[in-house]
């Protein structure tokens, strides 16, 4: 990994997207550059390494592209975190409140492992309220949720509230304009 890689210059800054007032931190500018998208996984294994790790929930829908490579690397298995309606067969589901209303999210119950030590990882933490939920289901399901890995972390939308108790790691924050 390169250490003088500014991980800043590769995260495309929409202004008024998705409606006025809000600053879009765009993580597919990430992905197109192979460079950023190696110091990513690269970071994360560097993060992670020594942990031990059981298996990987993968959030809907980016967060599927940073934890496959990584749970790849250290040899994990990995457990999709869907919304609602997308899993076949027996799942959990978790309700959890957004900005406008309410989303639902699942997993497949058989593949969360019982005792198992889980992290949960998504491309971008706004306000936690999916990451809290995929906790709450690894919980349900008998899993153990050991921490919430992010590329960017947008603190100054208070997820440090909604995680509470979490190991969370993420790459990069941004405190808001």
């Amino acid at each position: 990994m390169s250490e003088g890689f500014n991980l800043d210059d590769a995260i495309r800054k929409v202004p008024d997207f998705p409606k006025p007032g809000i600053l879009f931190y765009d993580i597919t500018s990430v992905l197109v550059r192979p460079d950023a998208f190696k110091y990513c996984i690269d970071a994360m294994i560097r993060l992670y390494r020594g942990e031990k790790l059981d298996a990987v929930a993968a959030v809907e829908s980016r967060g599927f592209l940073f934890a496959a490579p990584f749970a790849h690397r250290l040899d994990l298995p990995i457990i999709l975190v869907r919304k609602k309606g997308k899993l076949p067969g027996k799942t959990l589901s978790q309700k959890y409140e957004l900005e406008y209303g309410e989303a639902e999210i699942e997993m497949h119950e058989a593949d969360i492992p019982r005792g198992g030590r889980v992290l949960i990882v998504d491309d971008l933490i706004a306000t936690g309220g999916t990451l809290r939920a995929a906790a709450d289901l690894l919980v349900r399901g008998g899993a153990i949720p050991v921490g919430v890995f992010s590329v960017i972390g947008l603190p100054f939308l208070d997820y440090q509230n909604a995680l509470s108790g979490m190991d969370v790691r993420t790459l990069i924050e941004y405190f808001g304009e």
